[in-house]
C-alpha cells in the first residue's frame, strides 16, 4: 500500500490519489499529540482522541510506501505534517531493541519499502543537512529499507507522475 501526506492545497488530492492508494491531507485541522503514549500502552495504535487522526498509526504503520509532501518550516516538516507524524507515534511499541547497532522502538507492523520525503520552499544549506538527517533518522525509526529526500523550489515544480 502507497500512501502520501502532504501539506499542498487539498486540490492536489485528485492528482495523488491517482498514484498511491490513500491520500491524507494535512490541513491542521485536528488535535496536536498530548503526550498521553495511551496509543502505545492502554489503546496499541489507536488515538484516545477522536478525530480524524484517530486510526493515523494503524493507516501510516501498514503503509508499504509513504510519501510525505512537505513546506520546509526552520529545516523541518510544516506544523501540520509535523503534528500528525507526532499522532502516529503508535506505529511502534515502547518496548526497545537494537536496530544497525542503535537503540529504537520495536516496530508494531514490521520493515517496509521506501520512504520518500519532499520539501519544497526556501531552503539554505544548513537546513538540507538537517533534512537529509532527520529523514535518515525518520527511515530508521518508521522502519523503511530505503529513503529519498526530494527538494523543489516550489510546489508548482512538483511532477506527480514522478513520485
Amino acid at each position: 500500500m502507497r500512501i502520501i501526506i502532504h501539506d499542498c492545497n487539498g486540490s492536489q488530492d485528485t492528482k495523488f490519489k491517482e498514484i498511491s492508494d490513500e491520500v491524507i491531507w494535512a490541513n491542521g485541522k485536528y488535535a496536536p499529540c498530548q503526550g498521553c503514549f495511551e496509543c502505545w500502552t492502554k489503546n496499541p495504535a489507536t488515538c484516545k482522541m477522536k478525530d480524524s487522526l484517530h486510526e493515523i498509526s494503524r493507516v501510516i504503520g501498514q503503509a508499504d510506501d509513504l510519501i510525505i509532501i512537505s513546506k520546509n518550516c526552520y529545516g523541518g516538516y510544516d506544523t501540520p505534517v509535523k503534528n500528525l507524524l507526532d499522532r502516529a507515534i503508535g506505529m511502534s511499541t515502547p518496548m526497545s531493541t537494537y536496530r544497525g547497532k542503535q537503540m529504537h522502538h520495536t516496530l508494531r507492523y514490521g520493515k517496509k519499502g521506501k520512504l520518500t520525503v519532499i520539501v519544497y520552499g526556501d531552503i539554505s544549506e544548513n537546513e538540507k543537512k538537517t533534512w537529509e538527517l532527520m529523514v535518515e533518522r525518520n527511515r530508521i525509526n518508521y522502519g523503511y529499507e530505503s529513503k529519498e529526500l526530494v527538494i523543489i523550489d516550489s510546489i508548482e515544480d512538483l511532477e506527480v507522475s514522478n513520485i
